[in-house]
């Protein structure tokens, strides 16, 4: 992927280190992310506290507080130019806006580590560990 974005003029601005998905009770959807969250972490082999930033999609604010609580994040490393009820929640793009918002704060503020979050509805969430390059 280096090699090709390198070919087209592009720089590449992270590695995706992996993803994880969770499925649980549609009723218990707002813990969803911290099922995913613990998923890509154990898959690339880090710790909560190896992240230097989360971003995690509040469709509903409790969401976020919840994986806060769950996972012992403190609110430096979170959502840090605010999360969706104060940038938005566009349907259909709340992924990519998660993501793009991640990886600037990353360069931003020069820190590698990060992990982006959002619950599906359904009792579903997914997670992305990025590396920032």
């Amino acid at each position: 992927p280096e090699a090709k974005a390198a070919a087209m003029g592009a720089r590449p601005l992270a590695r995706i280190c992996g993803h994880a998905t969770h499925a649980q009770a549609p009723a218990e959807f707002p813990i969803a992310p911290v099922g995913a969250i613990r998923k890509v972490l154990d898959k690339v082999g880090w710790r909560a506290d190896d992240v230097d930033l989360y971003e995690i999609n509040e469709a509903f604010a409790v969401v976020v507080m919840i994986v806060r609580q769950a996972l012992g994040l403190s609110d430096e490393k979170v959502n840090v130019h605010g999360g969706a009820c104060a940038l938005g929640h566009p349907i259909g793009a709340s992924g990519a806006r998660i993501l793009v918002t991640l990886l600037a704060a990353l360069e931003t503020y020069s820190l590698r580590r990060g992990v982006a979050s959002l619950c599906i509805g359904g009792g579903e969430a997914t997670a992305i560990a990025v590396e920032r390059l």
